[in-house]
C-alpha cells in the first residue's frame, strides 16, 4: 500500500438499515462511496473540482467485497480508504467498514479515470496523482 490511510466516521441511522436495525448489504457500497469522496476532498480534489477543472471523473470497474459481521442501528463506523496501486488512469483502493476495532467489512475497489465528454479512460490529473503519490 502507499503509506495512506484515510478513515470517515459514520452513524448508522434508521434509514441504512433493514427491519432488523442491521445495517443493508446496498448500503456499505454507499458508505465507502463517501469515504472515497472524503478523501479525495482530503487531498485537496473534490470531486466537483474534478469535474469542473480537469473534465475527469473516476467510474469504477470493479470491486471485491467480503461481509464479515454486521453492522447494527446506532453504530459508529470508521470508513477507511488505503491506496494499493497507481496507474496512468487507473487506481485499486483497499477500504474497510470498523466498528471497535473490529473489521465489518473489506473491499477492495477497482476505479478508472474517465473524461467526463467520452467517457474515455484518461490519466489521472497530475495534481492528484501527486497528492496520491505524496500526501503530506
Amino acid at each position: 500500500m502507499l503509506e495512506q490511510k484515510f478513515s470517515l466516521p459514520v452513524r448508522v441511522y434508521y434509514q441504512d438499515t433493514d427491519a432488523g436495525g442491521v445495517v443493508y448489504h446496498a448500503t456499505h457500497l454507499h458508505f465507502l462511496e463517501r469515504a472515497r469522496y472524503e478523501w479525495l476532498r482530503q487531498l485537496g480534489h473534490g470531486v466537483h473540482e474534478l469535474l469542473k477543472t480537469h473534465h475527469a471523473q473516476f467510474m469504477i470497474r470493479s470491486l471485491e467485497i467480503e461481509y464479515l459481521k454486521p453492522a447494527i442501528l446506532d453504530d459508529l463506523l470508521h470508513v477507511t480508504v488505503d491506496t494499493v496501486e497507481l496507474g496512468r488512469s487507473r487506481i485499486s483502493l483497499f477500504q474497510e467498514i470498523v466498528c471497535n476495532k473490529t473489521v465489518l467489512v473489506k473491499a477492495t475497489v477497482f476505479a478508472v479515470c474517465v473524461n467526463t465528454e467520452s467517457f474515455k479512460p484518461m490519466s489521472i490529473p497530475l495534481p492528484l496523482r501527486e497528492k496520491i503519490e505524496n500526501p503530506i
